[in-house]
């Protein structure tokens, strides 16, 4: 089997998120993989559902769903476990493939973010290339953390000073990073920047950026932690999923924001 396939960064959710490449690279596929979640996350396969519709200008797509294999639990064996997720949304692309364009041709699939950026689609794509002749193209996208600066309208980096990426788990098992003044958290599901000391910490903190229902809250840490903590579980709640990030800084504006 021949395939080209396309991972199209679309963002946080909003279609102006997707460049004019990107809406290219959907227009040409044949094939559009949306991953479905279970029910209670149905929403995130109805946005992407919804930018197909708003953004494919022809009717000769076919736009097909799979469900989206199940992480094991990770206490132990993070790596490894993350390894056999990955092999198994391999197996699904590769089945959903097989039953749609048995003889191979253009698929495309929409990656939130940027592919590049703390999103596992390139590593599972090469996993295609074990079965099939595979050329990969990708077309970046706005990522979380852009979204996250502009919705703050603040700068990423202070002058002449380095920004460091890294992930609730990081933070959470190794603590704040040794000389960083700037840390950008991401997949940080359990607000790991609560077993950090907060003194002297300032927080920016956003989730559906974006979107409609946008959340920005900002502050030291000390005062708005507990905040974010408890908008974060309303909004899962009420959404039944969440896509988050958040910056820190170990100094920052003195005022305080809360807005939605």
């Amino acid at each position: 089997m021949k395939l080209e396939l396309s991972l199209i960064g679309m963002g946080t959710g909003h279609p102006d998120h997707i460049t004019r490449q990107g809406a290219a690279a959907l227009n040409k596929a044949q094939l559009v993989l949306i991953p479905h979640k279970g029910e209670d996350k149905a929403e995130l396969a109805a946005l992407r559902l919804s930018l197909c519709r708003e953004l494919i200008t022809h009717d000769g797509a076919v736009i097909a769903t799979f469900d989206m294999p199940v992480r094991e639990g990770a206490d132990t064996d993070y790596l490894g476990a993350v390894d056999r997720w990955h092999d198994a949304i391999a197996a699904a692309w590769l089945d959903t493939i097989g039953r749609h364009l048995p003889d191979g041709g253009r698929v495309a699939l929409l990656v939130w973010g940027d592919p590049s950026l703390y999103d596992s689609s390139l590593r599972i794509a090469q996993r295609l290339a074990l079965r099939t002749e595979l050329t990969i193209h990708v077309v970046p996208g706005i990522t979380a953390l852009q979204a996250l600066t502009a919705a703050h309208a603040i700068a990423l980096n202070d002058i002449n000073a380095p920004v460091l990426i890294t992930t609730g788990r990081q933070l959470r098992e190794l603590g704040w990073p040794a000389s960083a003044n700037t840390v950008a958290v991401m997949l940080d599901g359990q607000c790991a920047f609560q077993t950090l000391a907060p003194a002297g910490l300032h927080i920016w903190w956003g989730a559906y950026l974006g979107m409609a229902n946008q959340l920005c809250i900002s502050g030291s840490l000390a005062e708005m932690g507990s905040v974010i903590v408890r908008e974060r579980e309303r909004a899962r709640a009420q959404h039944g999923w969440i896509m988050d990030t958040y910056l820190l800084k170990r100094t920052g504006p003195a005022h305080t924001h809360h807005a939605n």
